[in-house]
């Protein structure tokens, strides 16, 4: 009910954030593969700090 005011962690905005480069990287993998190439090296960095995060 009160979850409209409710602030995402930074957990949760990583992993949205990571979500949304793998869901790009794999429609320019149709098209661009360098470009594709690039946004996963991206995901990527953004795992790494999801994973650095402490529980």
């Amino acid at each position: 009910m009160f979850t409209l005011f409710k602030k995402k962690s930074e957990k949760e905005q990583l992993q949205k954030k990571y979500r949304s480069l793998m869901e790009e990287s794999y429609k320019l993998s149709h098209t661009n593969r360098k470009a594709s190439d690039n946004k996963q090296a991206e995901a990527e960095e953004i795992l790494k700090k999801i994973e650095q995060l402490p529980e």
